[in-house]
């Protein structure tokens, strides 16, 4: 029997425990108390059923691991056969996934199962769309921590469906300062010495600044390992890049939209961050056909 870590993006990790994890969530937010008592009323017991799932537009595939453990979860007697899978091209009309088993167990899987998979999907494919636009550059695409509340993992595992890359998962794995924490800790020199002081060897620092007059301080502090330049239009970050001659990695932040991506990615920065990949992405329309 094939399982969801099978149909994982082969360039990126999901652990299974968090598909798990969304998958019991998931199903215990639309099961409730009396289970699926539509499917209960009016298909009986023994019906079997086979479905095929759709990709009703062209895009990028993600979600479909925990469409699997949601169908496996509901009934161990389902069998699924996978066409494609995660981080692969699909056209409007493929079919993803054929499956059959109950009927009943199948009918109670299918929003949720869709839920994911065009969720995930749709992040993949706006991903998609923003590396497309930057290639032949060195620039690489990146999200943020603007996730849906509980589904970080999996909204950050599609990106790189997508062929983009992770910013920090959390609060834990980087020091990101930010302008707030520069005004509260006193200055750019002040609040690098006590970030340097604090860190393990292993932990980067980044610094966000708005100005190239705070680059210039950042770099005369040698204490960063990245700078984030907030909102700055094309020609200053040019000059951002000139400025810093290749000493730290530059990310560029705000307003980075699929009109700029490409205008940004030709100023020679290392990064581009958007958190539209994950709050804004559309979701790609996919459907559960019953063939009986």
């Amino acid at each position: 029997m094939i399982t969801p870590t099978a149909l994982l993006c082969p360039d990126a990790f999901l652990s299974p425990l968090a598909i798990d994890e969304a998958v019991h969530r998931a199903l215990d937010e639309d099961l409730g108390r009396a289970g699926d008592v539509t499917s209960l009323a009016t298909i009986p017991e023994a019906t079997k059923a086979q479905a095929v799932l759709v990709a009703r537009q062209s895009g990028i595939m993600a979600g479909l691991p925990l469409a699997l453990a949601t169908l496996h979860k509901l009934s161990a007697d389902i069998e699924v056969r996978a066409h494609v899978r995660d981080a692969a091209r699909v056209t409007r009309g493929q079919q993803v996934l054929t499956i059959s088993g109950p009927a009943r167990a199948i009918l109670t899987a299918e929003r949720t199962a869709l839920n994911f998979v065009g969720r995930l999907s749709g992040v993949a494919t706006l991903t998609a769309d923003y590396v497309a636009r930057t290639e032949g550059t060195k620039m690489r695409i990146c999200c943020t921590r603007k996730t849906t509340p509980g589904l970080r993992a999996l909204e950050k595992y599609a990106v790189r469906c997508g062929g983009g890359f992770n910013h920090r998962f959390g609060l834990d794995d980087a020091i990101l300062i930010k302008d707030n924490h520069i005004a509260v800790a006193g200055g750019i020199r002040p609040v690098l010495e006590r970030a340097r002081a604090h860190a393990g060897h292993l932990v980067k620092i980044e610094i966000e600044v708005d100005t190239l007059a705070q680059l210039r301080e950042v770099l005369d502090t040698g204490l960063a390992d990245a700078v984030l330049l907030d909102n700055m239009d094309i020609a200053t970050l040019r000059e951002a890049v000139r400025m810093t001659e290749g000493r730290l990695k530059l990310e560029a932040s705000g307003g980075v939209t699929p009109d700029s991506i490409a205008a940004i990615a030709a100023t020679g920065v290392d990064y581009a961050s958007s958190g539209a990949l994950t709050h804004s992405a559309p979701n790609l329309d996919c459907a559960l056909d019953i063939e009986m």
